[in-house]
Formats: structure tokens, C-alpha cells, sequence
């Protein structure tokens, strides 16, 4: 617990001596006083109106006459007595409620509205007796100082409490959110993935889509998302130089919604994976790490759906290595120049579906050294070239340059 109850100010000095007899008479009517003052909050503080019943109104009048039994502990003490005494136990009991009040989803609005109520009718209820028992008026000033300035000292106490539930739950939620955010990525078990969801209070959409980019362009990105956008670095498996990036877990941004993430991530490096059920999403990043791996850095986001004949083509190099070495076998035999430009022209050549001015004008050539090429290669592949197996291995082998 914070160290709420060190600086007593005014308190450590304010001590009374007051009578035995008002003390006495005091302390009598604090059950009173108490179930005056939680009718007063209940009343005035919209916050608490409905809320104080039952066993919850029991305990808060009992917590509210032990804040006074010690405030009065306090007032009778000589001023050269130590104030930490009676006054700790109010203190710790005052942080809690703001810690309480915080899970309760209540803001601190409310409870030092409760405070300002608590202290006028404890005045009100607690002066009365006190002059009607004699005290004279410079003590009775006094009596009025040492009230607010313990009431000052309370609400100070679950201020303290109230904003360090609320850095504690924010610091483990955020916790629980990466760790969800990692098993997403590690394709974890649905059930598992589902506790893990629970546990960081998230509520899961019907998908997500994986973003990699840099972590230094993130800033400016996420605001602007769904709030349920889960941020992943570190350990990001697969990824080269992950520690320098991120990987946004976008909620259902799919149809219209993909439009408008991509033009969100215009001018930034970044890789935007498929739509994926929720559970799913380890695919959707692993495919991002892929095109990230094919496609050349530029400086505008890569759509991963736009991309997906180089992706496949590239699931496995070796394989694709292997194919292009066996269909273009039959031009082994010739100088390299002489060997890439048939393979150049054969590649145009399936692509336009044999349309000579077309393969012309992609190799920038003559329609004639088109013709004189294709002469070439249907002598090297004879009937092959019409056989459709054939064409379609062709078709792969050639469709992207060797690495």
C-alpha cells in the first residue's frame, strides 16, 4: 500500500485534551451520527443513490462510525501525543474504500462527493454536542479545523487507493492482453485461447486480420482502430528483425473495413495479412511474415490478397527450383544468353496464349524473331508444347524470375 497516512499535517498538531465528558457523550452518538451520514450520501450523491443497502449499508455505517471513533481518539489526545496511533487504521481503512470504489467501477467524483456530505453532517451533528457540553469558542474552532482537515486527510487516503487500483488493474490487463495477443499468434488451443480472452476482459470478434509493420510507425495507427486491437512485439516467431517490429491484431476488418485499414496504413511500411476467424489468426500473421519475405520493401502497406500466385509460388523455393530445372531441361544444352531469351519468349508465349503481336510487344522485339524463336523451341519440346501437364508446369516454372 502507498505510504498514505505519513504526512499528517495539521493532525499531528491539533490534538484537543477535550473533556472526558463530551468525549464520552460524543462517542455515544456516533451509531447516530453514522446512519445520519450514510441517509445524507445516500440523498445527495447520485453515485450512491440505491447503492448503499442491506449489509453494504451496515458495513459503510460501521466504517463510517470507526473513521470518527479514531477521529475522536485524535481530538482527545494532548498535542505532544503521536497522531499515527488512531489515525492509521482510518487511514489504511479509507485507502481501501478507494480501492474498492475503483473495482466497483465507481469515479472518485463520486466518493469525495460522499466526503464533502460526510463532513457537513458530522460537523452539524458532532458541534452540536460539543458546545451543548461547554466547550468554549476558540476549541470549538479548533474542534471544526481538526474535523476537515481528518475528513482532507481521508479523502487524500482514497485517492491514493482509488488510482492505484486502477494503475494495478490497467498494468495486469495490459499484461493479460499481450499474453493473449502472443497465444493468438502461437496458434494456441481454442479453449485455451478463449480463457486466455476471458482473463484480459476481451471481448472476442468474429475475426482478425494480422498487420506487420514497423514499431516506430504504430504511433498514430492503433488509436484510430477498433478499440479491441490487440499490439504484439517481442517475441515475434518468424519474423526477421521482430524486435523491431509489431504486429497488429485487427478486429473483423474485412469488406469495406479492409479499404479503409489499408488506406489508414498509407505511407507505412506495413504487411496486412487475410481475414481469419478469431481463433485463427496464427495464419493470417504467418502469411504477412511470408509476403513480407517475397515482396520488396516499399513504403506503402502490401495487401496479402493481391499477392497470393507469388505466395504460392513461393511456399516452397527448392520445389519451384526443382520443376524449373526439369521443364527447361531441353535448353540445357544451349549458351545461357541464347537459353534465357527462349525461356523469356516461351514465358510470354503461354502467358498471351500464342498472340505473336503481343509476345512482340512484351520483349520489345520483332513479331518475326518471335516467330524465328517459338520455331526454336517447339523443335527442342516437340509435341510437348500442346501437352497440357507440360504447359502447366511451364506455366508455374516461368511465372516468377529465379531467386
Amino acid at each position: 500500500m502507498a505510504d498514505v497516512g505519513s504526512d499528517v499535517g495539521v493532525l499531528g498538531t491539533a490534538g484537543l485534551a477535550l473533556d472526558p465528558h463530551v468525549v464520552s457523550t460524543l462517542r455515544a452518538q456516533l451509531p447516530t451520527v453514522a446512519e445520519r451520514t450514510v441517509q445524507a450520501v445516500t440523498a445527495e450523491v447520485p453515485g450512491y443513490a440505491g447503492a448503499l443497502t442491506g449489509a453494504m449499508r451496515e458495513n459503510i455505517a460501521l466504517a463510517v462510525q470507526t473513521a470518527l471513533g479514531a477521529f475522536l481518539q485524535l481530538a482527545e489526545q494532548s498535542k505532544d501525543s503521536d497522531p499515527s496511533t488512531p489515525l492509521q487504521p482510518a487511514i489504511e481503512g479509507a485507502y481501501a474504500l478507494g480501492r474498492g470504489e475503483a473495482r466497483s467501477g465507481r469515479t472518485m467524483d463520486a466518493l469525495l462527493a460522499a466526503y464533502r456530505v460526510g463532513a457537513r453532517v458530522s460537523w452539524r451533528e458532532m458541534s452540536a454536542t460539543a458546545v451543548d457540553g461547554g466547550l468554549p469558542a476558540p476549541t470549538v474552532a479548533q474542534f471544526a479545523e481538526l474535523v476537515f482537515a481528518y475528513i482532507d486527510q481521508l479523502s487524500a487516503a482514497s485517492v491514493a487507493g482509488h488510482t492505484d487500483e486502477l494503475a494495478t488493474t490497467g498494468r495486469v490487463r495490459q499484461r493479460y492482453l499481450e499474453k493473449l495477443g502472443q497465444d493468438l499468434l502461437a496458434a494456441a488451443p481454442v479453449d485455451a485461447l478463449a480463457a486466455s480472452a476471458e482473463r484480459a476482459d476481451w471481448g472476442p470478434p468474429e475475426s482478425l486480420t494480422a498487420v506487420v509493420l514497423p514499431a516506430v510507425r504504430v504511433r498514430g495507427v492503433v488509436a484510430l482502430l477498433d478499440p479491441r486491437t490487440l499490439v504484439v512485439s517481442g517475441d515475434l516467431a518468424g519474423l526477421e528483425g521482430a524486435e523491431t517490429m509489431t504486429v497488429l491484431l485487427v478486429p473483423d476488418a474485412d469488406g469495406v473495413s479492409r479499404v479503409q485499414l489499408l488506406r489508414l496504413l498509407q505511407g507505412r511500411p506495413a504487411v496486412v495479412g487475410p481475414v481469419r476467424p478469431w481463433t485463427q489468426v496464427g495464419s493470417s500473421y504467418r502469411r504477412a511474415v511470408r509476403a513480407a519475405e517475397l515482396t520488396a520493401p516499399t513504403a506503402e502497406p502490401v495487401d496479402t490478397d493481391e499477392h497470393l500466385a507469388a505466395l504460392v509460388l513461393g511456399a516452397d523455393p527448392e520445389a519451384v527450383a526443382d520443376l524449373r530445372a526439369r521443364v527447361l531441361a531441353p535448353l540445357s544444352g544451349l549458351r545461357p544468353g541464347t537459353a534465357e531469351r527462349l525461356a523469356e519468349t516461351l514465358r510470354s508465349w503461354l502467358l498471351h496464349q500464342g498472340r505473336r503481336e503481343e509476345v512482340a510487344a512484351d520483349l520489345v522485339v520483332h513479331p518475326q524473331t518471335v516467330r524465328y524463336r517459338m520455331t526454336q523451341l517447339r523443335d527442342l519440346y516437340g509435341d510437348r508444347l500442346t501437352d497440357p501437364t507440360t504447359v502447366l508446369e511451364l506455366i508455374v516454372a516461368l511465372a516468377v524470375p529465379p531467386r
